[in-house]
């Protein structure tokens, strides 16, 4: 596995740390993702796709009604 380099920048105004932050929970990310975003698209001028988040994902799966039916003969032999 490859070490990735790691960046700390100190002394940031609190009003970019806020707005980082905000726009993080905003995208249902992490502070240090939303960090990497914003440095990628400004110096890259790409941005990686915006990851749904979970709940996100939860309502894009069509509801399908399956036909389950279960049998009500019982008891049945176990098959082993």
């Amino acid at each position: 596995m490859c070490a990735m380099p790691q960046l700390i920048v100190r002394k940031l105004e609190s009003s970019v740390v806020r707005r980082l932050r905000s726009r993080a929970a905003n995208e249902g990310i992490s502070v240090e993702e939303a960090h990497r975003r914003v440095l990628r698209e400004a110096l890259l001028g790409t941005s990686l796709p915006a990851r749904r988040n979970f709940a996100e994902y939860l309502q894009t799966m069509p509801d399908v009604d399956l036909p389950l039916k279960r049998s009500n003969d019982l008891p049945r032999d176990a098959v082993l």
